[in-house]
């Protein structure tokens, strides 16, 4: 594990010293690396990372988190006034394409200041915390003496807070929790969705994506005999095992580590699968991040396209799916409907709720009027009958058109439509 990556090296006390480049995204390494204690001030430090200088903090462990803090606010400050800076183009996609280049700079800045880990995880600062099983958690055995992001380090503490803790789900009546870099079900509209959807089937079920498990979880909690979860990346799969096994459904739940449907040796086909895609066509800039940015939405279209393939004749696949990009104009109803045709689908129903968190009240977020547009859907679609397409899509596109800004706090049912 070690062998594969990079090593940066540094001038201290007169000596070259280097070690392992660790960061969980693997970025490249920084080219210069600069050892630095109390005595450096914001602005330089501000300086010296935006010139793409490493930081190595050899100061009190507090101080150092305080002058992160200090760079984030300069970051954000520089990042706020380029996401409107004048003369440029003010539709929803060019202001969210502009912000999220100033938060992926952001983002870079901060990832160089640096902190060194001992291969036992422990960081040898003053008033440094016991972050080694945080790090373990996060990072897993087989790491020698590193360098690691300090922001990293932090999320890695607040991660292991999540995964002791736990997220209360009212759906499920009980707690998930997420590890690192798995996304947490703070947002529990669209569990609400599955919890309430009515089932083509108590049989079997693919939970494709699944992520920490949560809607797994319910599909069992209300009685689904078998459920079969997927997910292309090991932090998830990890997590949502342990959450089976605590809530005492890992007989009749099993998550593989695949990407989407289930491999060769499991059923090809259920009357119910379900995916919840990452929600915008964008590329995510952190590991987390990807649970909500997907690159040209590469993910949703490849459910879409081998959806029908893996659906009994009269099964249903459930799409949990946001309408922000819609807002955004970052993709349009009929673009999504055009896929659900060409993949051989029919829209069955659709399920909707509003969203009630907290950047809905966010001053300082240029998208706040968009995301008080947005409606969380549940789409149930259902194989095409053969020899229906065109006519089918024109209906659909009449029924599930494009839709219409409402205000915050009203309901949406199909009948609506």
């Amino acid at each position: 594990m070690d062998e594969e990556r990079p090593r940066i090296s540094w001038t201290e006390d007169g000596r070259r010293r280097e070690a392992r480049w660790l960061s969980v995204g693997r970025p490249a390494p920084p080219a210069r690396v600069v050892p630095a204690d109390d005595t450096l001030d914001a602005d330089t430090a501000y300086r010296y990372a935006c010139e793409g200088t490493a930081i190595l903090w050899r100061g009190d462990f507090q101080n150092g988190r305080q002058l992160l803090d200090a760079v984030a606010r300069r970051a954000g400050r520089s990042g706020r006034k380029a996401s409107w800076s004048p003369g440029q183009g003010s539709s929803p996609a060019e202001t969210f394409h502009r912000l999220r280049m100033a938060r992926a700079q952001r983002a870079h800045i901060l990832r160089m200041f640096v902190v060194e880990i001992e291969s036992d995880y422990s960081i040898g600062l003053k008033r440094a915390p016991d972050a080694g099983r945080a790090i373990l958690e996060a990072l897993g055995h087989g790491h020698s003496r590193s360098v690691i992001p300090l922001r990293e380090v932090l999320g890695m503490i607040s991660a292991s807070e999540w995964r002791r803790k736990g997220v209360e789900v009212s759906a499920l009546g009980d707690r998930i929790h997420p590890h690192y870099g798995v996304f947490a079900p703070t947002r529990q509209e669209h569990v609400n969705l599955v919890a309430q959807a009515p089932l083509p089937s108590h049989t079997l079920a693919f939970d494709v994506g699944t992520g920490t498990g949560v809607l797994a979880a319910v599909l069992a909690r209300r009685g689904v005999e078998r459920i079969v979860c997927t997910d292309d990346e090991p932090r998830a799969v990890t997590c949502a095992r342990e959450n089976m096994e605590r809530l005492g459904l890992d007989e009749r739940v099993e998550v593989l580590e695949a990407d989407l449907f289930p491999p060769g040796g499991y059923p090809d086909r259920a009357p119910l699968v379900i995916c919840n895609p990452p929600w915008i066509p964008a590329k995510p800039t952190t590991l987390l991040e990807r649970a909500v940015y997907d690159p040209k939405g590469r993910m949703l279209r490849k459910f879409l396209k081998g959806l029908a393939g893996h659906l009994t004749p009269s099964g249903e696949g459930w799409l949990v799916l946001s309408d922000l990009a819609e807002h955004l104009g970052l993709r349009t109803r009929e673009e999504l409907l055009e896929r659900v045709e060409a993949a051989g689908l029919q829209v069955l129903d659709r399920l909707d709720a509003r969203p009630t968190h907290a950047g809905l009240e966010d001053p300082d977020d240029p998208l706040t009027k968009f995301r008080r547009m947005e409606t969380v859907s549940l789409w149930r679609l259902g194989p095409l009958p053969l020899h229906e397409s065109g006519p089918k899509f024109r209906a659909m596109s009449a029924q599930w058109g494009d839709p219409a800004p409402r205000a915050r706090g009203s309901a949406t049912k199909p009948s609506d439509l």
